[in-house]
């Protein structure tokens, strides 16, 4: 077995509406699907990115197993290195919060904010990693 790459992320928030609008207007992330009150799931390039209530997702559907965390987590969205500046700004329109940017000692930048839920959300590029671009 060769696993080939993250297929879904997840967050949990406490705002599911503001939660999505955050990451439709702010990240212009599509829409995939979503159940009132309980999560919005997100395309995100070759990925996906799932929101949950974490309160309704600690309940069983009956299909997929009980889960569900409480605080902030943490997800790093890939960017191209020419794109960091155009990140930064579109930040800075929306009225978002740069809590710190990193250029790493091995290559590689990263821009950290929060979402209305308090998670820690990065853009960050594939070289802080080692990886090759996106």
């Amino acid at each position: 077995m060769q696993i080939e790459q993250v297929l879904e992320s997840c967050l949990y928030v406490d705002d599911l509406d503001a939660a999505e609008d955050f990451y439709r207007r702010v990240l212009a992330l599509e829409v995939h699907s979503r159940v009132q009150g309980r999560h919005v799931f997100f395309h995100c390039g070759k990925g996906m990115l799932l929101l949950f209530n974490p309160d309704r997702t600690s309940e069983s559907n009956g299909i997929v197993p009980t889960h569900g965390a409480h605080g902030p987590g943490h997800v790093a969205f890939a960017m191209e290195e020419t794109e960091i500046p155009a990140g930064r700004e579109l930040l800075r329109e929306h009225g978002v919060e740069i809590e710190t940017e990193v250029s790493w000692p091995n290559g590689g930048h990263s821009i950290y904010f929060r979402d209305p839920s308090g998670n820690s959300v990065e853009l960050a590029t594939s070289k802080i990693w080692g990886l090759a671009p996106v």
